[in-house]
């Protein structure tokens, strides 16, 4: 008996390159232990450099791209970028996603609306979280918002490294394998959780397990918190292989 897949809408960063094939990878790789299939589908919003002002104006955008996908009437939307809304103001992704959900049911859509702020937030509250270690691509004023936002949500953050690439593709372009010594170099033994890349754009999933079997500590990033969110959404097992810690099952 066939079923019909599941639509999964993602707001991207018009230069954004990562969520597009990091989500389905690992939708793809769970498909093969489940019966669930899916099929995915994107709006853009500006933005070329991840600078404040250039994530200021694209937000202003993501109202529109919520609204082209819930003509598709996908199951789940995920705003999929966690710099934009960790920098504008603390909490601000609340106030994301009801502002969001309000435009999807304006034109009659029930689509859960999540984004990649709020999933790294609830995962580490999820996986009992106190103390994390980060890496994020950004400039250090901006890495620094970030590092201020988790800490605000109840996060302390031990040990953080800012990679400090400005350019969105070549934040896309940086090399995942470069992680693990990048991470090696970090004080990450009182972390519980290792956030290896606080950032949708920043590639990182071939490295998690790696990660994981070098520290042996937990490793989540913002695409793997994501893809739990909007399977947590739509009700269904959080089992991915490949996905790490946070997507055992156990959560």
């Amino acid at each position: 008996m066939t079923t019909k897949p599941y639509r999964i809408g993602q707001i991207v960063p018009s230069s954004n390159i990562t969520m597009e094939t990091e989500i389905p990878a690992m939708l793809r790789a769970r498909e093969l232990i489940a019966p669930e299939r899916f099929t995915f589908h994107s709006s853009r919003m500006r933005m070329k450099h991840v600078t404040k002002e250039e994530l200021s104006r694209m937000d202003a955008d993501s109202d529109r791209c919520a609204l082209e996908l819930s003509d598709a009437k996908v199951d789940v939307m995920g705003y999929a970028c966690l710099v934009a809304i960790m920098s504008m103001g603390l909490g601000y992704h609340c106030a994301s996603k009801d502002r969001l959900t309000q435009v999807v049911r304006g034109n009659d859509s029930d689509a859960t609306v999540i984004n990649s702020a709020g999933a790294l937030v609830d995962a580490l509250h999820a996986m009992k979280a106190r103390k994390i270690a980060i890496v994020a691509p950004y400039m250090k004023p901006l890495a620094q918002m970030v590092f201020d936002y988790i800490a605000h949500e109840g996060f302390d953050v031990v040990d953080s490294r800012a990679l400090e690439i400005q350019d969105n593709l070549a934040v896309a372009a940086h090399d995942p394998m470069n992680l693990p010594d990048i991470v090696q170099t970090m004080d990450y033994q009182d972390a519980d959780v290792i956030v290896l890349s606080a950032c949708v754009q920043m590639p990182s999933l071939p490295a998690i397990q790696t990660v994981e079997a070098l520290t042996g500590k937990p490793v989540v990033t913002a695409a793997v918190a994501t893809t739990w969110a909007m399977l947590r959404a739509l009700q269904l097992s959080t089992r991915v292989p490949g996905g790490g810690a946070l997507l055992s099952g156990a959560y």
